[in-house]
């Protein structure tokens, strides 16, 4: 059974940082490239970051430089650092592998 379990979510005032992890099971996880979505109340879900088995990344345009993603194969681990974080970063951050597998998410919530 795959399980991506996140964590490191929480509230941070604007221009702070925090840390998410996920940790996944069940997968052969190197193969795969890792995604961060998030989605914000009444708005669409959309893609963070990804990285792909042999690191490249990809990121918003609206968290480049701010945002990034690292993977530990050995750990099947994948994490976001988010720095300079603001108001509109708010939403519940999800691991993915798209298209098949999700986490439940964590909540980031940025206070002005």
């Amino acid at each position: 059974q795959v399980q991506l379990v996140e964590s490191g979510g929480g509230l941070v005032q604007t221009g702070g940082s925090l840390r998410l992890s996920c940790g996944a099971s069940g997968i052969n996880f190197g193969i795969y490239t890792m995604v961060w979505d998030r989605q914000a109340p009444g708005k669409r879900r959309e893609l963070v970051a990804s990285i792909t088995r042999s690191g490249t990344t990809n990121y918003a345009n609206s968290v480049k430089g701010r945002f990034t993603i690292t993977r530990d194969n050995a750990k099947n681990t994948v994490s976001l650092q988010m720095n300079s974080l603001k108001p509109e970063d708010t939403a519940v951050y999800y691991c993915t592998i798209p298209p098949y597998y999700w986490g439940r998410g964590t909540q980031v919530t940025v206070s002005s």
